[in-house]
C-alpha cells in the first residue's frame, strides 16, 4: 500500500499531469493552485531501495530533499509502534545531519478530501544556506514525553503551501 503513496508523492513533484489533476480533484481552489505551481520548477524523483533507506530523493538544480513518506487511516502516527521507524528516523536524522541535508517526511492521510498530504522534518540541528529558511518554516516531529516520536497530522505543512513556499523562494 505505501508503494501506491510514494508513486503518488513521486508523480506530484515531478509535475506529472495526470497526477495533479487526480490529486487535486477535491482540493479547493488555493490548494489546487498550491499543487499546480510545481509545473514551475518540477523535481527529478528517484525513488529509494531497501527497508531502511529513504523511499524518495527529489532532486533539482538548486535543491535535494531526502523523504520518508507515511501513509495512515489515522490522524497520529506513533514511531513507538515500530521499532523499525523509530530505528529508520534515527539514521535518517544522522545521515542528515552528517551531510547538511533537511530531512522531509511526507504524511498521507488516507480517505482525506482536499490536501491529504502533510510535510514535516526531523530536528537535525542548524541547516545552512537557503535551505535553512525552509528548514526553519516546516513543523518537527515532535518527541512524547516518553522521548518517543509522534506525528500529528495535523501539525503538519499542506503540501500544497510546501510547494507553493519552495517555488516562491527558490524562483
Amino acid at each position: 500500500m505505501g508503494r501506491i503513496f510514494e508513486r503518488e508523492l513521486k508523480g506530484i513533484l515531478k509535475a506529472d499531469e495526470d497526477m495533479l489533476a487526480r490529486v487535486t480533484k477535491t482540493c479547493d481552489d488555493d490548494e489546487r493552485e498550491g499543487y499546480y505551481r510545481i509545473r514551475d520548477r518540477p523535481f527529478m524523483v528517484v525513488r529509494g531501495a531497501g527497508s531502511l533507506g529513504v523511499d524518495l530523493v527529489a532532486i533539482r538544480s538548486d535543491l535535494s530533499l531526502p523523504i520518508e513518506v507515511k501513509s495512515s487511516v489515522n490522524d497520529v502516527l506513533r514511531f513507538s509502534r515500530s521499532e523499525k521507524l523509530a530505528v529508520q528516523a534515527q539514521e535518517m536524522m544522522d545521515d542528515c545531519r552528517r551531510v547538511g541535508l533537511m530531512p522531509i517526511y511526507a504524511f498521507r492521510y488516507k480517505r482525506q478530501r482536499g490536501d491529504a498530504w502533510r510535510v514535516f522534518t526531523l530536528d537535525v540541528g542548524p541547516i545552512n544556506g537557503r535551505l535553512r529558511v525552509v528548514y526553519q518554516r516546516l513543523p518537527k516531529i515532535c518527541p512524547s514525553k516518553e522521548g518517543n516520536l509522534i506525528m500529528r497530522w495535523n501539525d503538519g505543512m499542506p503540501l500544497s503551501k510546501f510547494i507553493d513556499y519552495l517555488v516562491s523562494i527558490y524562483s
